[in-house]
């Protein structure tokens, strides 16, 4: 089949790899344009771009779809189907209309649960137990159209958005892999409407979001730790400096009577009181300015914080 992609981030990469190596001709590429990155602020091109350049693939990069002119180089090239993920513009309905079979999106949650543009950090920083992969037919709503497979993935305890990421960009590019192949095969494909129970949003994260509030309880920053690992990555302050957090686990309170934010160190383990009378381990840290340690080395490299407290 002719499929036009678009996508930007390594979640989309995974996905157009998988198609390409599925056989399935792709005349364009849509990606974001490059973004300034690093010490140096270049721009530098993303995971998309890099594939798609290295493939021969003819890209596109527009920022923004909304004027016929910036989407003539779209409409000018013949196609059975888009497939975007992870794309980062908003389709109109035009481009909608463009493909024979009209546009297939990947969304990294079970829908309605979590549509927008953060399924994963949103379904760790909520406790869920369960998200997944949806195949979805595109319309003019936020991730509102119907879905044509869904495949469920367990949310480990210790899974990190970063861990969840990948295991759900696999999921992603097998499960368009084989809504091609049934598209190909049938013509069509099966879509159900979402329900209209259980819809929640997952809004674009912030970064002050990542900020830890120690006076919420152990669970609840164990979950934000994880979920914004690895960006922007969890962070407090201490002595006026900021101190990432990596990896935290809730501990026995009978360890530690800590206090909100106070530092505790007890067994060689860096403890932190939170909210409710609780604690938590600080596994990895990261000062500024240093590389990641484990939270026992941090301790050995700064005795005299014991009993110090961390900003809110």
């Amino acid at each position: 089949m002719r499929v036009i992609f678009a996508g930007t981030p390594e979640f989309a990469a995974r996905a157009l790899d998988a198609i390409l190596a599925a056989g399935h001709a792709v005349p364009l590429v849509l990606t974001r344009p490059d973004r300034a990155a690093g010490r140096g602020q270049h721009l530098t091109p993303g995971p998309v771009k890099r594939l798609a350049t290295g493939g021969g693939v003819p890209l596109y990069q527009p920022d923004r779809l909304r004027t016929p002119e910036q989407q003539a180089p779209l409409l000018a090239v013949p196609a059975e189907v888009m497939v975007v993920a992870a794309y980062g513009l908003i389709l109109p309905q035009a481009v909608l209309d463009h493909p024979r079979h009209g546009c297939l999106n990947i969304h990294a949650s079970l829908l309605p649960r979590w549509r927008g543009a953060a399924p994963i950090q949103r379904a760790i920083l909520a406790g869920d137990s369960e998200t997944g992969i949806c195949v979805m037919r595109m319309d003019a709503g936020l991730d509102t159209g119907p879905v044509v497979s869904r495949h469920p993935v367990a949310i480990g305890p210790e899974d990190s958005a970063g861990v969840l990421h990948d295991k759900l960009a696999d999921i992603g590019a097998a499960a368009i892999v084989e809504a091609l192949a049934a598209l190909a095969r049938d013509g069509r494909l099966v879509a159900t409407p979402q329900g209209s129970v259980g819809i929640t949003y997952a809004p674009k994260l912030d970064r002050d979001e990542a900020r830890i509030v120690w006076t919420r309880g152990a669970n609840e920053i164990v979950r934000q730790v994880r979920a914004f690992n690895p960006a922007p990555g969890a962070f407090t302050s201490i002595d006026g400096a900021v101190l990432k957090v990596w990896r935290a686990k809730a501990v026995d309170t009978a360890s530690s009577r800590a206090s909100p934010g106070q530092l505790v160190v007890r067994d060689g383990m860096l403890l932190a009181g939170c909210g409710q009378g609780e604690s938590v381990a600080l596994e990895e840290v990261q000062p500024a300015g240093g590389r990641r340690m484990a939270g026992t080395v941090y301790v050995n490299g700064r005795p005299e914080i014991a009993n110090h407290r961390f900003g809110s």
